[in-house]
């Protein structure tokens, strides 16, 4: 593990551990699985599984509503969900969260790109209406990141975004400010960085994204690379978050759709029979459940390809159909979703009732392309 990451990885230890607390839980007794849904693809039986999630997840997290990455997930998906089932709770839980913090990111751990995933939904909500406090503090911050980056802190090769997951907090945040202020140095240093992650993370044989470079040299059991399944889930999303913003004449634009659609011909060809895919994605015998959190970005990922014309609808739909199929077998009868793994930046061992915000975040996300794909037909 190099120096940096060694160094962010124990200063962050600390909130890791507030985090875990507040994100989620495992009870030993869930209650039934839910027999109420329809895994078909058609609107309503999408926006029935949608709602009931977010329904159970709002009323369980609402009151501990915060500023970490875990939650801004949930909040990507909470406006999702409601632009998807054109129930306004779900946005207007975001918008009030967003009020009570007054618009402002984390910053004590600057330039740390989980403090820039919150961006995301305040950048979705300034478009709505342009009130300058909604953008203040997400502006104030990338500025402060370009003028870090100039003074290239006497390393110009130091990553800023040194691990995989990272992709999906601070790209999109960017790249939301470029389309909103129309300048592009926010959009070129999002470019700069991201294929200066993909340099060192990407591995072009395998198609797949290290965590860190703490995995460069481990094996898994079955002696195959050790690539994580929700960072690189994570990764695949901020594709579709990313490439959904960009300018179509964007230099560099054709790279990150050839990287995208290398992705999605991997992880199509290692989905589970379940429809799921593993923790550990090149060793799924060696973890005994399925791992939603990564399985609902790469299908919120694939649909939303088919969805755009970027990936044939007749090889990936039977994909992301069984996907969908499958994390609705994870849902029970009150709402939550379950087979999430905790908080973690490796592959592991978890029960079937866990189940934190961010994975919710990410169903409701793949539902809503889910419903878009629907339409489509």
């Amino acid at each position: 593990m190099s120096a940096f990451a060694q160094a962010a990885t124990e200063k962050n230890a600390a909130a890791l551990a507030v985090d875990r607390a507040v994100t989620g839980d495992a009870p030993d007794d869930p209650g039934p699985l839910a027999t109420d849904l329809s895994p078909a693809l058609k609107p309503k039986a999408i926006e029935a599984a949608m709602t009931k999630v977010a329904d159970w997840q709002l009323a369980v997290a609402q009151p501990k509503f915060n500023q970490q990455w875990t939650f801004a997930a949930l909040y990507d998906g909470l406006l999702a969900a409601s632009a998807t089932t054109k129930n306004p709770k779900y946005h207007d839980a975001v918008l009030k969260m967003s009020e009570g913090f007054d618009w402002t990111l984390l910053d004590k751990r600057f330039p740390h790109a989980d403090d820039f995933a919150l961006g995301h939904a305040y950048m979705d909500l300034y478009a709505e209406n342009k009130d300058p406090k909604r953008m203040a503090s997400v502006k104030a911050n990338a500025d402060r990141l370009l003028e870090w980056k100039q003074s290239e802190q006497k390393d110009p090769k130091k990553l800023l975004w040194w691990w995989c997951d990272s992709l999906y907090m601070g790209p999109p945040t960017l790249i939301r400010l470029y389309k909103a202020t129309g300048e592009q140095k926010y959009l070129d240093l999002m470019d700069k960085q991201w294929w200066m992650t993909s340099n060192y993370l990407y591995d072009p044989t395998e198609q797949l994204y290290f965590r860190d470079d703490r995995y460069f040299t481990q094996k898994q059991g079955n002696g195959a690379k050790v690539f994580w399944g929700r960072g690189n889930g994570w990764v695949m999303g901020s594709f579709v978050q990313v490439l959904s913003r960009m300018p179509k004449d964007y230099p560099t634009r054709a790279k990150y759709v050839d990287q995208y659609k290398a992705m999605a011909a991997k992880v199509a060809s290692i989905q589970g029979k379940d429809g799921l895919w593993r923790a550990g994605l090149l060793d799924p015998d060696a973890y005994p459940l399925p791992e939603v959190s990564g399985s609902e970005f790469f299908t919120y990922s694939l649909a939303w390809g088919i969805n755009e014309g970027i990936l044939d609808r007749k090889t990936y739909e039977p994909v992301v159909k069984k996907a969908w199929a499958g994390m609705l077998s994870h849902i029970y009868a009150n709402g939550r979703l379950g087979a999430i793994q905790p908080i973690d930046a490796q592959p592991g061992v978890f029960k079937a009732s866990a189940s934190s915000v961010y994975g919710v975040g990410g169903f409701l996300l793949a539902g809503s392309e889910m419903d878009r794909l629907a339409r489509r037909k």
